[in-house]
């Protein structure tokens, strides 16, 4: 076997002797060459940086019995070329040991080769850190001078994913994925703020226009206003927007809807499929190919669940709606539960994007807001009641009244206690979409675009002493 750069086994070379060892009925391999870049900062300073690099092979057996269809996965870090049979041999046992696989289907056929199949994996590194580290000395030294600290990281991840089938699939996929967190903090750490963005290269973030916004709302957190308990007007800004219409889509598998055990279940039988959930013309949708976050176009499945099948792997993912003007237009489905449901097909989902057909921005909401509160960011966000959805978390980082138009002063942290559905159904407004980080699911999801919306009565069911 031939090597690249840095020493290892090619990762295409590492999928085909695999396949070639494998003695199952049916195979996947999937090799996925991960590489990490990051800045870390405090007190308006860097305190570390580094690249990793990281792999990880997922082998996937399958064996037809008399009773079905068997599968047995089994995935290793750090695999080399002598690795490979007995991990070919673990994933062969596993699925020998195994009953017949629920959602056992044909392995995928016939999706045309990644004509880049065969070459190395792209890789970060720290140049990808050229403009922007520059720039983030230009907010270190604004940020001092306007005596407040930084603290926050960037994180930027490039992972090549090779994918091939006994059935002869040679797919790839280079996903590229980038964060930036940023808190502001008062000298005396008595005021917080944060900001954060989700990027593919560091090339649209700039850390001086964050600190910008950040020194506004410390500005906003001098006056601090006690308030109870209760329901207000408020503004979910895109970041939490998108954190909860996540949770939401995390929900939605069709099957679970069908059983009777989710908010998209109907009473009586069935689910809420066509059903109105909002007022407002909202659409709700992923699209692989949606400029600036592109997502895998075919299905990566490490393991079998409630809205993935391994024995998926390989299938093409079309651009979905799953609301449309405010109706709930699909539930996810693997070919399994499709054909359980009755069904389309619709894989689970690598971005999310909400269109409100609005164009007004945050400030702009914030100026027609009469009385009400504008949120920065939740977090701890956490299920209550699976047949509601009922989530509760907690405000973080920025709480602050809005009265005839402005910001008047910062208020307390408080938990909440809501549905994502029931608020889609209240909100009476929405604003522009724009690319937002979610910032509670940021480590398993960044790939969103949201509008901010308007709820008359978000129900902010008790005090917080968060922070």
């Amino acid at each position: 076997m031939s090597t690249f750069s840095n020493g290892r086994t090619k990762p295409h070379e590492i999928v085909e002797r695999a396949l070639e060892l494998s003695t199952a009925d049916g195979c996947v391999v999937i090799a996925d060459e991960e590489s990490t870049a990051n800045l870390r900062w405090a007190g308006n300073a860097l305190t570390t940086n580094g690249v990793t690099r990281g792999r990880t092979l997922t082998v996937i057996a399958t064996v037809d019995g008399r009773e079905g269809t068997a599968s047995g996965v089994v995935s290793r870090s750090a695999v080399t070329a002598d690795d490979l049979e007995p991990l070919v041999r673990a994933a062969e046992a596993a699925a020998r040991g195994a009953g017949p696989a629920e959602d056992a289907q044909p392995l995928v056929t016939g999706t045309p080769a990644s004509p880049d199949f065969t070459d190395a994996p792209a890789e970060t590194s720290s140049a990808v850190f050229a403009d922007f580290a520059p720039a983030l000395g230009e907010a270190f030294a604004r940020a001092r001078a306007g005596g407040r600290e930084l603290y926050g990281f960037a994180n930027h991840e490039l992972v090549s994913t090779y994918v091939g089938t006994s059935t002869g699939l040679r797919l790839r996929h280079d996903q590229p994925n980038g964060t930036l967190e940023l808190n502001a903090k008062s000298p005396d750490r008595q005021r917080s703020a944060w900001a954060g963005r989700s990027t593919r290269d560091f090339k649209d973030v700039d850390p001086t226009v964050l600190d910008a916004e950040l020194a506004v709302r410390l500005g906003w957190a001098e006056r601090k206003i006690d308030l109870p308990a209760g329901r207000y007007e408020t503004l979910l800004p895109p970041t939490a927007v998108a954190d909860l219409l996540i949770y939401q889509m995390w929900s939605a598998a069709a099957r679970d809807a069908v059983e009777g055990r989710t908010v998209f279940s109907k009473p009586g039988g069935g689910t809420r499929l066509g059903e109105k959930l909002s007022r407002l013309p909202l659409t709700l949708r992923s699209d692989p190919d949606a400029p600036g976050l592109e997502s895998a176009p075919f299905v990566i499945a490490h393991s079998s669940g409630d809205d993935a099948s391994v024995f998926d792997n390989g299938l093409p993912v079309p651009a979905t709606e799953w609301i449309r003007e405010g109706e709930l237009a699909r539930l996810t489905t693997t070919r399994h539960s499709a054909a359980m449901t009755g069904m389309p097909v619709a894989p689970g989902f690598g971005n999310l994007i909400l269109d409100g057909g609005g164009d007004k921005s945050l400030e702009e909401m914030v100026a027609g807001t009469e009385r009400g509160l504008l949120l920065t960011c939740l977090w701890y966000i956490r299920e209550v009641d699976p047949a509601t959805l009922l989530l509760t978390g907690l405000t973080r980082d920025g709480v602050y009244l809005v009265e005839n138009g402005r910001v008047v002063g910062e208020v307390n942290n408080f938990r909440f206690n809501e549905s994502p559905v029931d608020l889609l159904s209240r909100a009476s407004e929405a604003g522009r979409t724009e690319k937002t980080l979610p910032r509670e699911w940021s480590d398993w999801f960044t790939r969103a675009a949201m509008p901010a919306l308007r709820i008359p009565d978000f129900n902010m069911s008790s005090v917080s002493k968060g922070v």
